[in-house]
């Protein structure tokens, strides 16, 4: 049932306000990694497992929402949901060692994948049929702001506060959204009362569970443990490997399974699902690489990456509702899809042609071009997912589709990360090759540093080319990880640029007013 006046304003302001907090952390902590690392005693790489365990639980989590809310009753587990991750957060918070923040991040994150998938359903609940659009318009404001939000909040905290207070803004949050919750969001009809009529899948789950929570572990930790050099990194791979041909091979014969495969034996849901891996990987990898550039090679902060990264941002935040009504009229998916796909490539394309000596603004007009693009690509995809389906199966078809854009952002940064290691070692050879001692370049070079290190600083010559040769070297590989982030953002425009063409076994079913309330529900059921 529909909600009216203040109290549609209040589940508005709760279930965006929930989903930004829970986006915002999945990036927040990438900057304040150094400032954890060495406030616990361990190395860059150990302290990464906060991000890890955090996605792990993420993934796994998100298909399953579905089946716990139907389980359980929505409201109820919204508001566990709510109170897990906000006592999450503040044990993270408290925690004085990397075992307890690593399951203290898990723990968060699985309530705060119930948050996302969760709030939408809620939002949407709030408008009558016709409006859903709009809603969805809203929802996604707040998908494209978390993310941009955490690493923008969390350079702030870290040059003002301590990494602590990156988990401790969200106890208030929370506080106020479980609130809210209870006084003001009203229980579904029936609501978590047919227990007994509720199959539970608990050989598809746990099979779910290892193989993706496995896979995302590979994806996420390969290139930092030199992929399958280490024994986990094997072990993980064979874990995913069977786990997920039996979980395929299992929900594919039971009759209630807790995931519906079949759907993918509708074409056009099974094309919409390679888009989707897609942009996944470009949204999630865009997010990772373009902060590292700015401040590895560029010279930024993290405050000044995140402030960067802000304005273009709020550009397709104020995209998504226009889509939304725009959709609500009849504007047909594929366009939209195209456009986006298109805008996303332009983005990385005109991104690798940009020196390392252009201004901080010269990547605005480049991160516009992103903004407009995921702003047109992520409700039509949404919507053209169901395509074809009966409406049975739109919440399944949602659900594998969210699904494949997490798995997409995983894949994304795992090659990425292979990537930029492999550019870097052979741009690295290749300028180093045009640095050998006695070359007429390198030894002009050298000494034009050193001779003005001696007139500044008044060392003897010899100490003096010593420091000029590591400032080369410095200069070297600030260049070669320059190149090697460029030729990342062309290999991200290349896979837009393949899947463009597949467009054409997509298809647009023309939907009753009955079907379109349906395809409504069921995004947000399955968000």
């Amino acid at each position: 049932m529909s909600a009216k006046g203040f109290a549609k304003f209040i589940i508005v302001i709760t279930t965006v306000s929930a989903a930004v907090m829970e986006l915002i952390d999945t990036s927040i902590v990438n900057v304040a990694l150094t400032d954890m690392a060495g406030s616990l005693g361990v190395s860059i790489e150990d302290i990464s497992w906060v991000i890890t365990s955090y996605a792990i639980a993420n993934v796994i989590i998100i298909p399953l929402t579905g089946f716990l809310a139907e389980y359980f009753g929505r409201k109820n587990y919204y508001l566990v949901s709510m109170i897990i991750f906000t006592l999450a957060s503040y044990m993270c918070a408290q925690s004085t060692g990397l075992v307890e923040i690593i399951v203290w991040r898990f723990v968060q994150g699985v309530g705060g994948g119930a948050l996302l998938s969760t709030s939408q359903a809620i939002l949407f609940d709030a408008f009558e049929p016709q409006d859903r659009p709009v809603a969805s318009g809203l929802f996604g404001m707040g998908l494209v702001l978390g993310p941009t939000l955490g690493p923008t909040l969390g350079g702030y905290i870290i040059e003002h506060t301590s990494w602590p207070m990156i988990f401790m803004i969200n106890i208030p949050v929370g506080i106020v959204a479980t609130i809210l919750t209870y006084t003001f969001i009203d229980k579904k009809p029936n609501e978590g009362k047919n227990k007994k009529n509720i199959h539970i899948d608990y050989n598809g789950i746990i099979l779910l569970a290892a193989g993706i929570g496995c896979l995302q572990f590979v994806l996420e930790r390969g290139e930092s443990e030199d992929w399958f050099s280490s024994n986990a990194i094997r072990i993980c791979s064979v874990i995913a490997a069977v786990a997920l041909v039996g979980f395929i091979w299992y929900e594919l014969r039971i009759k209630n399974p807790a995931v519906n495969l079949r759907v993918l034996g509708n074409r056009n849901l099974a094309f919409t699902t390679i888009f989707t891996f897609v942009t996944g990987l470009g949204l999630f990898t865009s997010v990772f690489v373009y902060p590292v550039l700015a401040q590895r090679v560029l010279g930024y902060t993290a405050y000044e990456t995140g402030v960067a990264l802000l304005p273009p941002t709020l550009i397709g935040v104020f995209m998504m509702p226009v889509i939304g009504r725009a959709m609500a009229k009849g504007v047909p998916s594929i366009p939209f899809v195209v456009m986006g796909l298109s805008l996303f490539a332009a983005y990385c394309w005109l991104t690798s042609t940009l020196s390392p000596d252009v201004g901080k603004w010269a990547f605005f007009f480049p991160l516009a071009l992103r903004a407009f693009g995921m702003s047109m690509v992520q409700l039509p995809l949404i919507n053209q997912a169901v395509a074809g389906l009966e409406p049975k199966d739109y919440a399944s078809g949602i659900a594998l589709n969210n699904m494949i854009r997490q798995l997409g952002g995983a894949f994304g940064i795992a090659l990425a990360n292979n990537y930029i290691a492999h550019r870097y070692a052979q741009h690295r050879s290749d300028l180093v090759a045009n640095l050998t001692e006695g070359a007429a370049n390198f030894t002009n070079t050298t000494n034009t540093i050193a001779q003005g290190l001696v007139g500044k600083t008044g060392t003897d010559i010899a100490s003096a080319t010593h420091t000029a040769q590591a400032m080369i070297s410095n200069m070297v590989d600030r260049q070669a990880y320059y190149l090697s982030y460029l030729d990342t953002f062309r290999l991200i425009s290349l896979f837009f640029i393949a899947v463009i063409p597949l467009v054409v076994f997509l298809k647009t079913k023309k939907k009753s007013a009955e079907e379109q309330a349906a395809v409504k529900a069921a995004m947000a059921e399955s968000h």
